[in-house]
């Protein structure tokens, strides 16, 4: 006689866009391992999804390595990555996270505990910085009086998966801040049903400085106020800023 072996469904799908991200993917993914071991509901119920946005490097061969499925994103943007990785999940709840971020071990869990409630469209579960100096303390003190008011945040970013596709995703036209737009339209989502959205504290993922260890300790202050200047006087040079600052620094 022969016996039924019982296939937990997939309670969650990770999307990871990334864009050779050959030096940094491994730990975070070491990191989400981590995440998924600990998951109550059992690790083998979270897919693990790398959106290989058009790298040069070995970013996809690491994510396969590492038992990741990989979904190969053509357009360099990164809502396309996003969305491109969405479109192969199979898990009832959906994530993304940045492939330089860590994830915090109770990730899943505590994502999970704020949708349990029934009162909670989707959110995202914050950042901590990976290091601090006076330069990060003050970018990261400015962010936060924006975070409190908005009532929005980074990190891992989750909702559940029929209702990424009730708000049709990312946008493939924005160069940048598709994730807050994405979380305003979740919000809009939400409201009829008195659903908000959460930051799940609890479980903030660590943060990248790279960019910071690149460019300066401040400046994030004054290339801000260089783009912000740029989309006023010159959408061409904001795009060509945007492209060189956000999508081409790690090209080969």
């Amino acid at each position: 006689m022969g016996y039924l072996c019982k296939v937990q469904p997939l309670r969650f799908s990770l999307v990871i866009p990334a864009y050779n991200e050959a030096a940094l993917l491994p730990r975070l993914l070491e990191s989400v391992e981590t995440a998924r071991r600990a998951y109550v509901k059992g690790r083998d119920t979270i897919e693990v999804i790398v959106a290989d946005n058009s790298s040069t490097d070995a970013t996809a061969r690491i994510a396969a390595d590492h038992g990741c499925l990989v979904a190969t994103v053509e357009k360099r943007v990164i809502g396309a990555a996003r969305n491109g990785g969405a479109a192969i999940a199979q898990g009832e709840i959906i994530c993304f996270v940045d492939a330089d971020a860590r994830v915090h071990p109770q990730t899943f869990n505590e994502i999970e505990r704020a949708l349990e409630t029934g009162r909670v469209i989707g959110g995202a579960t914050g950042v901590k910085l990976e290091r601090w100096s006076l330069g990060l303390l003050c970018t990261f003190a400015a962010m936060v009086p924006i975070v409190v008011l908005m009532r929005m945040d980074t990190g891992v970013v989750f909702c559940l998966r029929d209702d990424f596709k009730a708000v049709q995703g990312y946008s493939e036209t924005r160069l940048f801040a598709e994730d807050v737009e994405f979380l305003f339209k979740l919000r809009a989502l939400g409201r009829p049903r008195r659903q908000r959205l959460a930051r799940v504290t609890t479980a903030k993922a660590i943060a990248s400085v790279r960019k910071f260890d690149k460019y300066g300790e401040w400046h994030y202050f004054t290339q801000i106020a260089r783009l912000v200047g740029l989309m006023i006087r010159s959408p061409e040079g904001a795009t060509e800023f945007v492209r060189r600052y956000w999508y081409n620094d790690r090209d080969q």
